[in-house]
């Protein structure tokens, strides 16, 4: 999924119409593969975002909670988390790069020897 489309059940305070609105343009976006749509495609993009906005307002409107009430500061730590976790991942990407490097090599060393007789 885009990282940009944020989870809006169940929120406290409520979801506001703005984040509705940002994450039917984020989907727009993402379905169209446009950022800005020509003048000509404009009328059609907009009554996209609307159209989503107004579904997802109904969808959680209408869901019964059975989760626990979420609140965004607890999701901003959970997406530092997150970041946290995919940079130590990165850090760690070179140095299995390199182990494997060596792998590749001493396996090619390993296939010019002669066979035995």
């Amino acid at each position: 999924m885009c990282r940009n489309i944020r989870v809006l059940y169940h929120f406290e305070p409520p979801t506001t119409a703005e984040e509705v609105r940002a994450a039917a343009l984020q989907y727009v976006r993402k379905v169209s593969g446009l950022r800005e749509p020509s003048a000509a495609d404009a009328g059609t993009f907009e009554r996209a975002v609307i159209e989503i906005a107004s579904s997802t307002e109904r969808l959680l409107g209408s869901l019964q909670a059975r989760t626990t009430v979420r609140t965004r500061e607890h999701e901003q730590e959970k997406a530092r988390a997150r970041g946290a976790k995919r940079e130590a991942r990165a850090r760690e990407a070179p140095a299995q790069g390199e182990h494997a490097a060596e792998a590749r090599v001493a396996v090619a060393g390993l296939a010019r020897r002669r066979p035995r007789r």
